[in-house]
Formats: C-alpha cells, structure tokens, sequence
C-alpha cells in the first residue's frame, strides 16, 4: 500500500492527522526494513504497516500510528530507543519502548522471557493506555499470519492469545479484536470444529439472510411509523461464539438458534426503550433474556438493550438496541475514549483502565515475572459484575466478589477499616457474594484491621495483596517464615532413626504441605529438606539422601492438582467455572503443553467443609479432560 492511500485512512477519521510526521515514520519503516522478510516470504515492511492499519479502526493519534510503524526499528533493525526520540521525540519513543522485547539480556527459559516481555508491555501500559491498543493489533496481525509458522508454535502462540491477549482485549472492551483472534485460535487449535460451523454456516447463508433482510425491513418501517430513525443491521456471530456455546449447553450445531443477532440503533436513550416496545409488540418475547445494559452497564462499560423473541419464521432471534455513541464504544471500546474525550464517557474509561491500574500492585507483590503472569491469567479468566457506591458510581469486581473486595476497590483505608456492610440497604456478612446491580454501603471503625480470615473469601488480587501486606504474610495460605518450618516438619513421616529437632528446610526452594519432596544428611548431621525439582540438589552427594513422605492431614487448605487435557477452546473458562462455583480461590495456575496435550497445575485455597475429592470428580467429568492428579504425598498419585 502506497503512503497515499494510508493516509487517507487515517484522514478520514483524523482531520488534523500530522501527516508529514506519518509520513517522516513510514518511509524511516520502510527504508530500515528494506530487504528483510517475513516467515510467509513477504517483505517485513508489510507488518508495521498492517498494525497501523489496524489502528486506524480504532481512531489512533498520529503518534500511536507513528509507533505502529516503528514498532519493530529497534527489535530487528540496527537502530535504537535514542535514535527514534531524536528523530521523533519522547512520546513516540516511549510507546515504542513498551512494545520492544528485552535485548541483550539472558533468561532462564522461553518461558521467563516470554513473560518478562508481556510484564513490560502491561507495565508500560499502565502509564500509556497506547501501549497496550498497539501490542494488540501487532499480535492480531501474527495471528492473521500464524499458518505460516510450525504447527506446535501456532499452538504455544494460539494458547498464549487465548489465555492473555483475547481476554484483555474483551476487559478493555475492543470486540472486534477478541472476536477475530478467539475465532483464528479456534482455527489453529480445534480445526476440524472450525471447518464444521464454518461449512454449516455457509451452507444455511442465503435462506438465513433473506429471512434476516424481510424481519429488517418490517421493524425498520414499524419504528418509522413511531418517527424513529434508526439503522438496522444484521450481526453474525463469531465461530468461535458458536463454538462456545454448543459446547457449554451441550447442543448440536443444529441446535443453536442465535446464529445472527439484530442490531437497532438509534439516537437516543428514550428511543432505545421505545424501540424495545415495537420488538416486543411484533414478535413475541423469549422468557427470561432480556437483559438493560445501559441502566447497569456491563463491566468493561458495555451498554445495550438485549431480548431474544421468536420470530415470525419460529426461530428465536436476538435482537441488541443501542445509540451510536453506545455503538461506537461498544465495538472500539477504550479506543473510542479520544472520540468523547471530556464528556461524561469518560467514567467508563477510567472503569476500563482501573484494571490497567491493578497491574502495579500485581507487579509489586510477585517476585517474578511468572508469578506476575499467573497473577494476570487468573484475573482474566475472572466473570464481572458491576455494583454502585451509595452515589451512584460504579465499580467493577470479579463475579463473587464480596463487600471486602468492593470496599478496596474504592479506597485501600475503607478496606483496612471496614466492619459493616449494608447491600441493598439489608446488613450482610462481610463474606457475602455480591451482584450486578447491588447498591454497597460500608461502615468503618478508625482502629480496626483486616481480619487473617478475610483471606478465605476475597477475590481480587487487590484485596489479598493489601491484606497480607498488613498482616505480614508473604503468600496467601503461607505464615511468616518463623512460623512455617516446625509446624510443616511435623507433617513430615521422619525414619525411626531421624529425629524433628535435626531436619531443616531448604531456603532455595519454598516447600509447602504437599510437595515432593528429598532430603539430604549434612556435614553437621542435619537434614537439609529439597523440593524435587529443586536445581540446587544435583550438587549434593547423591549418596546420602533421605526418602521422606508427608503424613494425611485432614482438613487441610491449601491443594495443588493437575489436570491432563486435550486442548479445546474453553477449556480452561469449563474448569475455571467449576473451581469458582465452589467458592475456591486459585492461588496459581501454569500450564506446559506438548503436542496436542497440556498440563495445568493449582496451587488452590479450599474453604473449610469443602470436599476436595468432589471437586476433582466433578473436574474429571468435563469432556477433553483424561484425568486428574493431586499431591497426596512424596508421590504424585492419581485419584
């Protein structure tokens, strides 16, 4: 594409673009990518150039555009971070400087650096929203692109967007993003379920849309007759929804009625409901789906109308009602911010980037880059609700999150001091799950502090960090470190010959109840305790370890479990939804694949009066999973 065909994209919906400086950056691009090629044989220019493309859906500056097409200069050209401010100042340097991978510097692992580089994204984008809106149409342009790559790397790539990159586009509420990336993993991941909604889709196409086009027609005459306005289309939904939705109610493709959803928009809130009113009087409403999302907006700051009726042909069909503005912010979501910049929109994008906000906190309390990234996948895969102040401000929280949560969302001192909680103007328990819509008053007394036993039922990482921060816990489930290691030796099934007051923990590798563990006999006759996989333990006599085991403790909280599955779409959300619906709070979560296989490993908090073994048996009955494994011992052992 010829600059003068780019540009006048970005004129278009840009005006006052700085078009010499666009210019100044795209042939900079283009002449430091000169002769380097992409894996698909095409000139690399092709892919700064389709980032900025991609941004221009989203309404960016001339500066995010600027960084779109450098973004790549000081990764694989010999150019660097100095160069770019000196030739196109700071603010482009820096967005620039968010979205490059660490040079020079050794990592343990693909993995380690992997997360290092996604810890510095996130971390950037926390002071430049930018940052993060560019990292997300550079990985969607990969993934437009990921055929070309082995067939075990399109899968690491196309787990790793599922789990992280999807997810954060839907929290900042950019659809059309999440879409095209969920449907492209579903591709790379189960192709065969692709290629059958994609056939049955194609093969239902032209009956489908003339039905479609006769139901627009009638309602767009009907709200006509009414004096509305209103531009009606129809939506067809992502693969990769289809795909979810069979698989979590268990139904056939066949049996999916919502294939195509109507979209009414109009101009105003008032129009909105009226138009919901000619809906209903045409075609008969479907119980229970209806849903006001412009009185309680979704959490990323969606709003629309939603009902499903049954439609004269006898199949249900949904139907969204919204403004354009409604619109807009709904399909572009955090981008369309700059759009209404200074008009009352802009709470929802301060809702949007409260999340973004998290990420220093998270950032503070893991020591490393991995824990950061578990930390990040947890909260993702978290469902929202969206609950009010006594004012009226909303806030968003992790579905079953409890008047704690709320009340260190708003201040840190309101969570530190709150005794009381008032939902709906009914006195609750502290530890009571909160829903969308609840209006939540908290009391405070000046002295008082966070309970130990708030641990057991908080949900944000923002409360559990503050927490343990001022109860002086390292990890959740962990005591202070002179107050772990006798209690955990007496767990331990010592040999006769092996006295309790002798053994010691290793300080390289921190044990808990329920890991594998060696031990090793010292110069001083001590025993040293190793976790397994511990890498220190290779340099010690082989010759004179100790075989240990723990004893069965009941009731104990803390679990650790793993979990073999073959991949699918939604996996990982199916286990996740078992897991929260019993009020568990997952303390870490990794996974490691190996061709079409992949084990994930809890680390999970079980409240008291919680049979674990059920939960396991439940988690075993999801269809993909093979089986199920839990840390009873040294050994690892399937239940």
């Amino acid at each position: 594409m010829m600059f003068e065909e780019f540009i006048e994209k970005v004129l278009a919906y840009n005006p006052k673009a700085d078009v010499e400086l666009i210019k100044k950056a795209y042939l900079f691009a283009h002449h430091m990518h000169k002769g380097q090629k992409r894996v698909s044989g095409e000139t690399y220019f092709t892919h700064p150039l389709a980032v900025a493309l991609i941004l221009t859906k989203l309404r960016a500056d001339s500066s995010s555009i600027c960084a779109a097409l450098l973004h790549d200069c000081v990764e694989d050209c010999n150019i660097t971070l100095d160069d770019i401010t000196s030739l196109f100042g700071e603010e482009i340097a820096n967005l620039v400087d968010g979205v490059t991978k660490f040079k020079g510097i050794k990592f343990e692992s693909k993995e380690e650096y992997s997360a290092e580089n996604l810890r510095k994204v996130l971390i950037a984008s926390t002071k430049d929203v930018r940052v993060i809106l560019i990292k997300l149409a550079d990985r969607l342009h990969n993934m437009r692109t990921i055929q070309y790559f082995p067939p075990e790397k399109q899968e690491r790539i196309a787990r790793e967007t599922q789990e992280i990159y999807s997810p954060i586009a839907n929290k900042l509420g950019i659809r059309f993003i999440k879409g095209e990336l969920d449907d492209i993993c579903l591709k790379v991941i189960d192709p065969e379920s692709y290629k059958m909604i994609r056939l049955k889709i194609a093969e239902t196409r032209v009956n489908r849309e003339k039905k479609t086009q006769d139901m627009i027609a009638l309602l767009k005459a009907k709200l006509a007759e009414q004096g509305i306005d209103s531009h009606i289309s129809g939506r067809a939904k992502y693969f990769s929804s289809i795909y979810e939705k069979m698989k979590k109610e268990g139904k056939d493709f066949e049996d999916i009625y919502d294939l195509i959803a109507l979209r009414i928009i109009v101009k105003t809130i008032p129009e909105c409901y009226a138009a919901l009113g000619i809906v209903h009087e045409l075609w008969k409403p479907f119980p229970k789906h209806f849903k006001d999302y412009i009185a309680v907006p979704k959490a990323n700051g969606y709003q629309s109308l939603h009902t499903s009726v049954v439609a004269s042909h006898g199949k249900i069909l949904e139907i969204q009602i919204r403004t354009l503005q409604m619109h807009q912010l709904a399909e572009e979501g955090i981008a369309a911010h700059w759009k209404y910049k200074g008009t009352e929109r802009d709470k929802h994008f301060e809702r949007k980037l409260s999340w973004l906000k998290h990420l220093l906190e998270w950032k503070q309390e893991s020591k490393t880059a991995k824990e950061f990234v578990e930390t990040l996948k947890i909260d993702l895969f978290e469902d929202e609700i969206v609950v009010f102040t006594p004012k009226g401000d909303p806030i968003s929280l992790p579905e079953g999150a409890s008047p704690v949560d709320f009340a260190y969302a708003v201040h840190t001192s309101l969570g530190e001091q709150c005794v009381k909680a008032e939902v709906n103007g009914h006195v609750v328990p502290l530890e009571y799950k909160l829903k969308s819509g609840d209006i939540v008053l908290i009391s405070i007394k000046k002295n008082a502090k966070p309970m130990r036993g708030w641990l057991s039922f908080v949900k944000t990482s923002k409360a559990r960090s503050k927490i343990r921060n001022v109860l002086n816990i390292k990890t959740l489930g962990e005591k202070k470190e002179e107050d772990v290691e006798q209690p955990l030796i007496q767990k331990l099934k010592l040999p006769p010959e092996i006295k309790p007051h002798i053994v010691k923990l290793s300080k390289c590798c921190k044990i808990a109840y329920g890991d594998p563990l060696i031990g090793f006999f010292t110069k001083d006759k001590h025993v040293t305790i190793h976790h397994k996989d511990c890498a220190n333990i290779y340099t010690l006599d082989q010759s004179k370890t100790v075989p240990l085991s723990w004893f069965e403790i009941q009731g104990r909280d803390v679990e650790k479990m793993k979990i073999l599955v073959t991949d699918r779409v939604g996996l990982l959300s199916e286990v996740m939804a078992i897991i929260s619906g019993a009020s568990i709070n997952v303390l870490s979560i990794n996974t490691r694949s190996k061709k079409d296989k992949i084990m994930i490993t809890f680390k999970v908090k079980i409240p008291s009066g919680k049979n674990f073994e059920e939960i396991l048996r439940r988690i075993r009955r999801i269809k993909s999973v093979l089986d199920v494994r839990r840390y009873d011992s040294a050994k690892a052992e399937f239940v």
